[in-house]
């Protein structure tokens, strides 16, 4: 936002609030340690609510005992609580459900740092009352300071005891409304000794080990800080949200401006240390004009050093310093501003004031400290803005130039006489200005000013001015020079900047839009070393965690191993979630930078680029965050489309096997029951049957094993084609025999349908395996048999081709339906049978598919056949294989 333009709310901090519309509100109680009288407060606040009109329901309290606090519970109403068996013993814990079933306006939740009992829907309290927030239900809660997680440590050092319950300060920070419920230790330990904390023996131990004098007031002090940071905290966000401009002295905010000199990291130090003084939290912020080419060796050390202090880093672009700074001052509530005294010439600090001299002037109410640092030698970056650059051939052109123009104003003269010669002596400034820069156009400025001078203004051939006006003119006509070389060497420098920045982004656009056409995490592995490798020509590597281990997964130029030091930074990164490695304070020896891939389910491996000793400016740096955030988007994005596809596979074979087992447990059962009752009669009455009637019931007996024969074969059978494991077992074969033997058991099976077989004596041998043959004819035939009534007609008949033979079995039953006909070939699919008969779980087509497509054949269904009305075709196509001689 332009320094002049007039404040508006933050982006951020109107999402934040955004978020926080539907959700309910939470607030909590916050104590330095039990018995400072959270729960007293709660309760006397909620009572206050609830004479107000507020729906008011207790959802937990926990009162120790304590009869002032259960003098307070009398009145409310009060969730009864669920029960949950843990070691054998009776758990009465928080019943979330019930809770969001009665969903009152405002629910009070004790001991918001909870452990739930083992069986609950969330490990944590918090988390219960997360999902109450997300119901829009208002809770007000309590919690100890001692169980923040970032303090988890710094407690156990001044109480000497580890703390196991803690919250993360994010569910902490989330708090619409923070209550301090302040107690002076002396009090606290006096209400100890009285018994209105815990019991007698109970407060013996805990003032030996916990409640001791100096651990409640470091304790206190913790819990006055924190409140403190978070009030602090919502302030400047409802100030941000409300585009109020600070600062609101509230509390001390510190904000330290870096630049490109050699003093940097020395002024990161010294607003570090002005910020331990204040306990204030700080950022640390650099600005540059459009455009500007600067040495970023000295402000990329100083933000990186701000950043392990702990402060916040912003980048930005501004024409006026001073206004930018103050504005983003007031934006975040900055109470004091630290910045370096800059080193200046005489004259220089006379034609413009300083950066500091501005700050102090414009700044109101926000103080500012200078930092001075060593004077006696110039700054690196007041050296390089001295530096001349040595490009021979700008000057040459602009001497030539200005040649050129000596030359065009002395033909001119002979021509016709003009006014004022002195503008094409501008054309040669502006030339050198475009094409090289400023200081050749400075240096055709300077030469241009003497050729004016010497071949052009009375006396001429000298360097010596006959009249007054004409001094003034030549003074005029340098400074319009130097101005316009300047301007024009400015917008060269800017255009070409500009140019880099469009190239970038076009880079960044064909890699987003490269890797968005990417499905495998491999090909996306490759797709973003080879663009980095591109981008910044330099080697690239990306590591994957793969079962705990850190591996290669793509490198270019190709990499297969990587020396233990590069191996140890790249493993740093990926656990800490920082960059590691070469310019970082992590290994900074080795020859590779290694950044952490960071997803939504955290940081998933690292992409290293080899650095070696060149420098990495800002520009690249932030180029290099940008192509590892995309790549590591496009991976988790390859890492989700393969977790779906294993879901559903996972989804799909749950499926199959129940229908497996359903199949199984309905079509063996009919069989299995017919052979029960056939055996058990034989036992039991055998001897008083006939032989005719033992007969068939052997025969019964005989058919039905055959048919559960027949359906083990066909598990067996789809279960070795669906693993590519089927083996064949190829010889010459007569299909007139497999038919046969097919069509015979089919009706020895009982088939009632008239079954022709009609093939030609002239038919060729096929070369196949003739158990699997006969399985597909089998089933093919038997699924005619289930799916026609008694006394139809099934054709086995077969055509010879050029290259094929054709065996082709055909039925004048109803037929396959459309709906169901394109789907005849996947597992478990059947129609409704005429009989309940023979072999039903539905892989009878899957099987013969699968065993013809080993042969190199296919299978057709057509329902009806071609020329009929009704029934069905189904062709078995075999390869045509001439027999050895």
């Amino acid at each position: 936002m332009p320094a002049t333009a007039a404040p508006r709310a933050s982006p951020d901090a109107l999402l934040a609030l955004a978020k926080r519309e539907g959700r309910g509100r939470l607030k909590i109680y916050l104590g330095a340690a039990p018995g400072v009288g959270k729960t007293y407060a709660m309760l006397t606040a909620a009572r206050t609510a609830r004479d107000d009109g507020q729906d008011v329901v207790l959802g937990l309290v926990e009162t120790h005992g304590r009869r002032e606090t259960e003098a307070l519970v009398a009145g409310f109403e009060l969730l009864p609580r669920r029960p949950i068996v843990y070691r054998n013993q009776m758990m009465q814990e928080f019943d979330l459900d019930a809770a969001l079933a009665r969903k009152p306006g405002l629910l009070l939740v004790d001991e918001y740092a909870h452990t739930n009992v083992p069986g609950s829907r969330h490990p944590k309290r918090w988390q219960d009352i997360d999902e109450l927030l997300a119901a829009g239900i208002d809770v007000w809660t309590t919690l100890n300071i001692q169980h923040l997680e970032s303090l988890n440590e710094v407690i156990q050092k001044i109480t000497k005891v580890r703390v196991r319950e803690t919250i993360p300060d994010t569910a902490f920070d989330t708090a619409d409304e923070l209550v301090l419920v302040d107690f002076p230790p002396d009090e606290l330990l006096r209400r100890l000794a009285e018994g209105k904390v815990y019991v007698q023996d109970t407060a013996a131990r805990a003032v030996e080990s916990f409640f001791k004098p100096q651990n409640l007031t470091a304790l206190r002090e913790l819990a006055l800080r924190r409140a403190a940071e978070r009030i602090d905290a919502a302030l400047v966000q409802r100030m941000q949200a409300n585009a109020i401009e600070g600062p609101w002295a509230a509390g001390e905010r510190i904000l330290v401006c870096v630049g490109p000199d050699s003093d940097a990291v020395a002024l990161i130090r010294s607003a570090k240390r002005l910020a331990d003084l204040m306990d204030a939290p700080w950022l640390a912020v650099t600005v540059e004009r459009p455009g500007a080419v600067l040495d970023h060796h000295h402000i990329d050390e100083a933000l990186q050093l701000a950043l392990t202090l702990g402060a916040e880093v912003r980048r930005l672009v501004a024409q006026d310093f001073a206004a930018e700074l103050l504005r983003v001052a007031r934006f975040e509530n900055v109470t004091q501003i630290v910045i370096g005294r800059a080193r200046r010439g005489f004259l220089a600090g006379l034609l413009r004031p300083s950066l500091a001299q501005e700050l102090v002037r414009l700044a109101d109410g926000i103080a500012i400290h200078v930092v001075t640092g060593d004077q006696s030698a110039p700054s690196e970056a007041s050296r390089s803005s001295l530096r001349i650059p040595l490009s021979y051939s700008g000057y040459a052109v602009a001497a030539a130039m200005v040649v050129a123009a000596i030359l065009a104003g002395k033909g001119l003269e002979r021509l016709t006489p003009l006014p004022n010669l002195s503008l094409v002596f501008l054309v040669s400034v502006l030339v050198p200005a475009v094409f090289f820069g400023v200081w050749p156009a400075v240096f055709a400025s300077m030469l241009s000013f003497l050729a004016y001078n010497f071949f052009f203004i009375e006396p001429l051939y000298t360097l010596t001015v006959a009249e007054p006006y004409e001094l003034l003119a030549l003074a005029i006509f340098l400074a319009v020079a130097i101005i316009t070389s300047a301007l024009a060497g400015r917008a060269r420098t800017q255009a070409r900047v500009a140019s880099g920045r469009v190239r970038a982004m076009r880079r960044l656009y064909e890699f987003t839009r490269r890797l968005s056409g990417l499905a495998g995490v491999d090909q996306v592995a490759e797709g973003a070393v080879g663009e980095i490798h591109t981008s910044l020509d330099k080697p690239a590597i990306l590591l994957l965690e793969e079962n705990s281990e850190l591996r290669i997964r793509a490198a270019w130029p190709p990499e297969d191993d990587l020396d233990p030091a590069s191996m140890s930074a790249a493993r740093w990164a990926v656990e800490k979630g920082e960059p590691a490695g070469n310019r970082t304070s992590t290994l900074p020896l080795v020859p590779w930078l290694f950044l952490p891939l960071r997803t939504a389910r955290g940081p998933i491996g690292a992409i290293g680029v080899a650095v070696g000793k060149t420098e990495i400016d800002s520009e690249v740096r932030a180029l290099l965050d940008t192509l590892a955030e995309q790549a590591a988007a496009a991976l988790e994005r390859s890492f989700l489309s393969r977790d779906m596809v294993a879901t559903q596979s996972a989804v799909e074979a749950e499926r199959v096997r129940n229908t497996v087992l359903a199949s199984i447990s309905h079509d063996f059962r009919t069989p299995l029951a017919s052979i029960l009752g056939a055996a058990t009669s034989l036992i039991d009455v055998g001897d008083k049957l006939d032989a005719s009637a033992r007969s068939d019931l052997l025969k019964q007996i005989r058919q039905e094993v055959e048919h559960l024969d027949g359906m083990v074969r066909n598990l067996l059978s789809i279960t070795r084609i669906d693993a590519g494991a089927l083996e064949l077992r190829k010889d010459w074969n007569d299909l007139r025999e497999i038919a046969g033997r097919v069509a015979s058991a089919a009706r020895r099976r009982g088939a009632l349908q008239r079954i022709d077989v009609s093939l030609p004596s002239d038919i060729p041998l096929v070369h196949a395996d003739a158990i699997l043959i006969e399985q597909a004819m089998s089933n093919i035939i038997g699924n005619a048999v289930a799916h026609t009534s008694p006394g139809a007609r099934v054709a086995v008949t077969a055509e010879i081709g050029e290259f094929d033979i054709h065996l082709i079995v055909t039925d004048d039953g109803p037929g396959i339906g459309p709906d169901l006909l394109p789907r005849v070939f996947d597992k478990f699919v059947s129609a409704p049978a005429e009989a309940d008969r023979g072999e039903r779980t539905g892989l009878g087509l899957s099987i013969a598919k699968g065993i013809m497509e080993a042969h190199g054949g296919a299978v057709i269904v057509e329902s009806p056949p071609p020329g009929l009305a009704k029934g069905t075709r189904v062709t078995l196509r075999f390869p045509k294989v001439e027999p050895p001689a």
